[in-house]
Protein backbone atom coordinates (compact mmCIF):
# COMPACT_ATOMS: atom_id res chain seq x y z
CA UNK A 1 0.00 0.00 0.00
CA UNK A 2 3.32 1.78 0.93
CA UNK A 3 4.77 1.94 -2.06
CA UNK A 4 1.60 2.65 -4.13
CA UNK A 5 0.78 6.21 -2.52
CA UNK A 6 4.65 6.70 -3.69
CA UNK A 7 3.81 5.99 -6.86
CA UNK A 8 0.63 8.01 -6.85
CA UNK A 9 2.17 11.08 -5.88
CA UNK A 10 5.71 11.35 -6.79
CA UNK A 11 6.84 12.61 -9.96
CA UNK A 12 8.82 10.85 -12.98
CA UNK A 13 11.96 12.19 -14.57
CA UNK A 14 12.18 11.55 -18.02
CA UNK A 15 15.95 11.24 -19.34
CA UNK A 16 15.39 12.90 -22.63
CA UNK A 17 17.12 12.47 -26.14
CA UNK A 18 19.18 15.30 -25.87
CA UNK A 19 22.06 16.95 -24.13
CA UNK A 20 23.72 20.56 -24.60
CA UNK A 21 26.42 19.53 -26.67
CA UNK A 22 26.89 20.06 -30.60
CA UNK A 23 25.91 16.56 -31.93
CA UNK A 24 22.56 16.98 -30.07
CA UNK A 25 21.62 20.49 -30.77
CA UNK A 26 21.98 19.47 -34.14
CA UNK A 27 19.70 16.36 -33.73
CA UNK A 28 17.38 18.12 -32.17
CA UNK A 29 17.16 21.12 -34.51
CA UNK A 30 16.80 17.69 -37.19
CA UNK A 31 13.50 16.38 -34.63
CA UNK A 32 12.08 19.78 -34.09
CA UNK A 33 12.27 20.28 -38.41
CA UNK A 34 10.35 16.98 -38.49
CA UNK A 35 7.80 18.03 -35.87
CA UNK A 36 7.35 20.97 -37.79
CA UNK A 37 6.83 19.34 -41.15
CA UNK A 38 4.75 16.98 -39.72
CA UNK A 39 2.15 19.28 -38.29
CA UNK A 40 2.32 21.20 -41.41
CA UNK A 41 1.71 18.45 -44.01
CA UNK A 42 -1.09 16.88 -41.90
CA UNK A 43 -2.87 19.69 -41.16
CA UNK A 44 -2.64 20.86 -45.06
CA UNK A 45 -3.93 17.79 -46.01
CA UNK A 46 -6.66 17.56 -43.59
CA UNK A 47 -7.83 21.20 -44.91
CA UNK A 48 -7.74 19.98 -48.69
CA UNK A 49 -9.59 17.07 -48.28
CA UNK A 50 -12.14 19.08 -45.96
CA UNK A 51 -12.58 22.12 -48.57
CA UNK A 52 -12.31 20.19 -52.13
CA UNK A 53 -15.17 18.27 -53.10
CA UNK A 54 -13.13 16.13 -55.40
CA UNK A 55 -11.36 14.49 -52.77
CA UNK A 56 -14.45 14.06 -50.86
CA UNK A 57 -13.83 9.92 -51.64
CA UNK A 58 -13.73 7.12 -49.09
CA UNK A 59 -9.78 6.82 -49.89
CA UNK A 60 -9.48 10.46 -48.96
CA UNK A 61 -11.97 10.61 -46.18
CA UNK A 62 -10.05 7.42 -44.39
CA UNK A 63 -6.72 9.56 -45.23
CA UNK A 64 -8.03 12.57 -43.30
CA UNK A 65 -8.28 10.31 -40.13
CA UNK A 66 -4.85 9.10 -40.40
CA UNK A 67 -3.46 12.29 -40.78
CA UNK A 68 -5.59 13.33 -37.66
CA UNK A 69 -4.06 10.75 -36.10
CA UNK A 70 -1.00 12.03 -37.34
CA UNK A 71 -1.32 15.46 -35.52
CA UNK A 72 -2.00 13.98 -32.16
CA UNK A 73 1.07 11.47 -32.36
CA UNK A 74 4.05 14.10 -32.08
CA UNK A 75 1.90 16.79 -30.43
CA UNK A 76 1.62 13.78 -27.05
CA UNK A 77 5.63 14.15 -26.63
CA UNK A 78 7.83 16.28 -28.99
CA UNK A 79 6.39 20.00 -27.37
CA UNK A 80 6.89 18.25 -24.05
CA UNK A 81 10.43 17.01 -24.62
CA UNK A 82 11.33 20.22 -26.29
CA UNK A 83 10.18 22.33 -23.45
CA UNK A 84 12.43 20.32 -21.04
CA UNK A 85 15.28 20.43 -23.42
CA UNK A 86 15.55 24.45 -23.50
CA UNK A 87 14.31 24.90 -19.59
CA UNK A 88 17.03 22.27 -18.10
CA UNK A 89 13.65 20.34 -15.98
CA UNK A 90 12.98 16.72 -17.01
CA UNK A 91 10.22 16.32 -14.68
CA UNK A 92 6.79 14.67 -15.47
CA UNK A 93 4.21 14.40 -13.09
CA UNK A 94 2.32 11.20 -12.25
CA UNK A 95 -0.85 12.02 -13.85
CA UNK A 96 0.69 13.42 -16.78
CA UNK A 97 2.54 10.20 -17.61
CA UNK A 98 -0.23 8.43 -17.39
CA UNK A 99 -2.00 11.01 -20.13
CA UNK A 100 1.03 10.55 -22.31
CA UNK A 101 0.71 6.94 -21.86
CA UNK A 102 -3.14 6.66 -22.75
CA UNK A 103 -3.11 9.12 -25.73
CA UNK A 104 -0.06 7.66 -26.82
CA UNK A 105 -1.33 4.42 -27.25
CA UNK A 106 -4.78 5.11 -28.27
CA UNK A 107 -3.36 6.34 -31.41
CA UNK A 108 -0.84 3.86 -31.84
CA UNK A 109 -3.81 1.19 -31.78
CA UNK A 110 -6.29 3.35 -33.84
CA UNK A 111 -3.35 4.09 -36.42
CA UNK A 112 -2.53 0.39 -36.46
CA UNK A 113 -6.33 -0.80 -37.49
CA UNK A 114 -7.08 2.26 -39.81
CA UNK A 115 -3.42 1.30 -41.82
CA UNK A 116 -5.24 -2.11 -42.11
CA UNK A 117 -8.78 -0.99 -43.27
CA UNK A 118 -6.97 1.72 -45.62
CA UNK A 119 -5.31 -1.43 -47.25
CA UNK A 120 -8.96 -3.40 -47.79
CA UNK A 121 -9.67 0.04 -49.88
CA UNK A 122 -7.22 -0.51 -51.97
CA UNK A 123 -7.66 -4.07 -52.32
CA UNK A 124 -11.26 -2.91 -53.33
CA UNK A 125 -10.32 -0.28 -55.71
CA UNK A 126 -7.81 -2.76 -57.62
CA UNK A 127 -9.95 -6.28 -57.51
CA UNK A 128 -13.14 -4.69 -57.15
CA UNK A 129 -13.44 -1.60 -58.77
CA UNK A 130 -16.99 -1.89 -59.83
CA UNK A 131 -18.25 -2.58 -56.54
CA UNK A 132 -16.19 0.03 -54.90
CA UNK A 133 -19.07 2.79 -54.43
CA UNK A 134 -21.19 0.07 -52.72
CA UNK A 135 -18.28 -1.54 -50.38
CA UNK A 136 -16.96 1.42 -49.74
CA UNK A 137 -20.16 3.79 -48.85
CA UNK A 138 -20.54 6.41 -46.02
CA UNK A 139 -21.71 4.38 -43.42
CA UNK A 140 -18.59 1.48 -43.89
CA UNK A 141 -16.04 4.33 -43.50
CA UNK A 142 -17.68 5.81 -40.95
CA UNK A 143 -17.57 2.27 -38.89
CA UNK A 144 -14.19 1.46 -40.35
CA UNK A 145 -12.83 4.48 -38.29
CA UNK A 146 -15.26 4.29 -35.04
CA UNK A 147 -13.89 0.84 -34.95
CA UNK A 148 -10.52 1.77 -34.76
CA UNK A 149 -11.14 5.08 -32.40
CA UNK A 150 -12.50 2.32 -29.99
CA UNK A 151 -10.13 -0.37 -30.12
CA UNK A 152 -7.38 2.27 -29.61
CA UNK A 153 -9.22 3.91 -26.45
CA UNK A 154 -10.33 -0.35 -25.02
CA UNK A 155 -6.84 -1.03 -25.63
CA UNK A 156 -5.39 2.28 -24.19
CA UNK A 157 -7.61 2.07 -21.20
CA UNK A 158 -7.24 -1.28 -19.98
CA UNK A 159 -3.10 -1.21 -20.84
CA UNK A 160 -2.53 1.84 -18.70
CA UNK A 161 -4.93 1.13 -16.09
CA UNK A 162 -2.87 -2.23 -15.37
CA UNK A 163 0.07 -0.50 -15.89
CA UNK A 164 -0.14 2.16 -13.22
CA UNK A 165 -1.49 -0.65 -10.77
CA UNK A 166 2.27 -1.58 -10.38
CA UNK A 167 4.16 -0.46 -7.52
CA UNK A 168 7.24 2.31 -8.35
CA UNK A 169 9.01 2.79 -5.23
CA UNK A 170 12.66 2.36 -6.36
CA UNK A 171 13.96 4.92 -9.17
CA UNK A 172 11.28 6.99 -10.81
CA UNK A 173 13.85 7.88 -13.30
CA UNK A 174 11.97 7.20 -17.12
CA UNK A 175 15.48 5.88 -19.80
CA UNK A 176 13.30 7.30 -22.39
CA UNK A 177 12.01 10.80 -23.63
CA UNK A 178 8.56 10.33 -22.80
CA UNK A 179 6.26 7.71 -20.79
CA UNK A 180 5.85 4.70 -22.11
CA UNK A 181 4.57 1.26 -20.96
CA UNK A 182 7.77 -1.11 -21.62
CA UNK A 183 9.71 2.05 -20.09
CA UNK A 184 7.90 2.57 -16.92
CA UNK A 185 7.43 -1.02 -16.54
CA UNK A 186 11.30 -1.44 -15.73
CA UNK A 187 11.13 0.93 -13.14
CA UNK A 188 8.56 -1.15 -11.37
CA UNK A 189 9.96 -3.02 -8.02
CA UNK A 190 7.35 -5.77 -8.56
CA UNK A 191 7.67 -8.71 -10.41
CA UNK A 192 5.77 -7.57 -14.07
CA UNK A 193 7.66 -10.67 -15.97
CA UNK A 194 4.09 -12.43 -16.34
CA UNK A 195 2.47 -8.83 -17.56
CA UNK A 196 4.99 -8.69 -19.69
CA UNK A 197 4.68 -12.18 -21.67
CA UNK A 198 0.66 -11.48 -21.65
CA UNK A 199 1.61 -8.00 -23.63
CA UNK A 200 3.81 -9.79 -26.22
CA UNK A 201 0.71 -12.65 -26.48
CA UNK A 202 -1.89 -9.98 -26.49
CA UNK A 203 0.48 -7.89 -29.76
CA UNK A 204 -0.13 -11.24 -31.36
CA UNK A 205 -4.20 -9.67 -31.42
CA UNK A 206 -3.51 -5.72 -32.06
CA UNK A 207 -0.32 -5.50 -33.86
CA UNK A 208 0.08 -9.33 -35.67
CA UNK A 209 -3.41 -9.64 -36.86
CA UNK A 210 -3.95 -6.14 -38.55
CA UNK A 211 -0.90 -6.70 -39.90
CA UNK A 212 -1.86 -10.12 -41.47
CA UNK A 213 -4.92 -8.27 -42.92
CA UNK A 214 -2.40 -5.43 -44.95
CA UNK A 215 -0.34 -8.38 -46.16
CA UNK A 216 -3.67 -10.54 -47.69
CA UNK A 217 -5.06 -6.83 -49.33
CA UNK A 218 -1.98 -5.69 -50.84
CA UNK A 219 -1.06 -9.39 -51.93
CA UNK A 220 -4.50 -9.52 -53.56
CA UNK A 221 -3.67 -6.18 -55.35
CA UNK A 222 0.05 -7.23 -56.35
CA UNK A 223 -1.58 -10.22 -58.18
CA UNK A 224 -4.25 -7.84 -59.84
CA UNK A 225 -1.60 -5.35 -60.69
CA UNK A 226 0.79 -7.75 -62.91
CA UNK A 227 -2.27 -9.36 -64.49
CA UNK A 228 -2.64 -5.56 -65.76
CA UNK A 229 -2.58 -4.83 -69.76
CA UNK A 230 -1.26 -1.22 -69.19
CA UNK A 231 2.14 -0.93 -68.46
CA UNK A 232 1.31 2.63 -66.92
CA UNK A 233 -1.38 1.69 -65.44
CA UNK A 234 0.97 -1.19 -63.73
CA UNK A 235 4.00 1.28 -62.53
CA UNK A 236 0.96 3.98 -61.34
CA UNK A 237 -0.60 1.26 -59.29
CA UNK A 238 2.58 -1.12 -57.95
CA UNK A 239 4.62 2.65 -57.13
CA UNK A 240 1.39 3.56 -55.33
CA UNK A 241 0.66 0.65 -53.42
CA UNK A 242 5.08 -0.43 -52.49
CA UNK A 243 5.03 3.14 -50.93
CA UNK A 244 2.10 2.46 -48.66
CA UNK A 245 4.00 -0.72 -47.75
CA UNK A 246 6.80 0.51 -47.01
CA UNK A 247 5.09 3.02 -44.36
CA UNK A 248 3.33 0.37 -43.18
CA UNK A 249 6.45 -1.74 -42.20
CA UNK A 250 8.31 1.39 -40.69
CA UNK A 251 5.21 1.59 -38.11
CA UNK A 252 4.39 -1.87 -37.87
CA UNK A 253 8.35 -3.02 -37.73
CA UNK A 254 8.52 -0.20 -35.01
CA UNK A 255 6.03 -1.41 -32.84
CA UNK A 256 6.26 -4.99 -33.00
CA UNK A 257 9.68 -4.12 -31.21
CA UNK A 258 8.84 -2.18 -28.80
CA UNK A 259 5.39 -4.37 -27.45
CA UNK A 260 6.23 -8.00 -28.75
CA UNK A 261 10.04 -8.30 -28.10
CA UNK A 262 10.48 -8.89 -23.76
CA UNK A 263 12.47 -5.64 -22.56
CA UNK A 264 15.53 -7.58 -21.21
CA UNK A 265 16.15 -8.08 -25.53
CA UNK A 266 16.54 -4.26 -26.15
CA UNK A 267 18.36 -1.55 -24.17
CA UNK A 268 16.79 2.30 -23.67
CA UNK A 269 18.93 3.13 -26.72
CA UNK A 270 17.35 1.56 -29.37
CA UNK A 271 13.92 1.92 -27.19
CA UNK A 272 14.47 5.59 -27.77
CA UNK A 273 15.20 5.48 -31.73
CA UNK A 274 12.69 2.80 -32.40
CA UNK A 275 10.09 5.14 -30.86
CA UNK A 276 11.07 7.86 -32.96
CA UNK A 277 9.76 5.97 -36.06
CA UNK A 278 6.01 5.71 -34.60
CA UNK A 279 6.09 8.66 -32.94
CA UNK A 280 7.16 10.86 -35.33
CA UNK A 281 9.21 9.65 -38.41
CA UNK A 282 5.67 7.89 -39.92
CA UNK A 283 3.84 10.81 -39.32
CA UNK A 284 5.93 12.54 -41.06
CA UNK A 285 6.24 10.55 -43.80
CA UNK A 286 2.62 10.14 -44.34
CA UNK A 287 1.24 12.44 -45.45
CA UNK A 288 4.18 12.61 -48.35
CA UNK A 289 4.17 9.38 -49.30
CA UNK A 290 0.48 8.76 -49.21
CA UNK A 291 -0.95 11.77 -50.46
CA UNK A 292 0.74 14.67 -51.16
CA UNK A 293 2.41 13.47 -54.10
CA UNK A 294 -0.90 12.65 -55.78
CA UNK A 295 -2.13 14.78 -58.91
CA UNK A 296 -5.79 15.33 -57.23
CA UNK A 297 -4.29 16.64 -53.83
CA UNK A 298 -1.48 19.07 -56.16
CA UNK A 299 -4.37 19.86 -57.86
CA UNK A 300 -6.55 20.46 -54.83
CA UNK A 301 -3.48 22.56 -53.24
CA UNK A 302 -3.03 25.26 -56.31
CA UNK A 303 -6.84 25.60 -56.32
CA UNK A 304 -6.44 26.45 -52.73
CA UNK A 305 -3.56 29.11 -53.09
CA UNK A 306 -5.29 30.50 -56.41
CA UNK A 307 -8.41 31.23 -54.18
CA UNK A 308 -6.34 32.40 -51.24
CA UNK A 309 -4.81 34.64 -53.96
CA UNK A 310 -7.87 35.98 -55.09
CA UNK A 311 -9.12 37.12 -51.52
CA UNK A 312 -5.84 39.02 -51.11
CA UNK A 313 -6.05 41.04 -54.25
CA UNK A 314 -9.76 41.99 -53.80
Amino acid sequence: MGASNVSATSDFTLVGLFSHKGPHLALFFLVATMFTTALLGNTILIFLIATDSRLHTPMYFLLSQLSLLDVGFPLVTIPKMVTDFLQGENAITFGGCATQMFFLMLMGVSEGVLLSLMSYDRYVAVCHPLHYQMLMRGQVCLVMVGSSLFSGALVASIQTSITLQFPYCASHTVDHFFCELPALLKLSCADTSTYELALSISGVLILLLPLSLIFTSYGHVLGAVLRMRSAKARHKAFTTCSSHVAVVGLFYGAAVFMYMVPGSYHSPQQDNVVSLFYSLITPTLNPLIYSLRNKEVQMAFVKAIGRADFRVKR
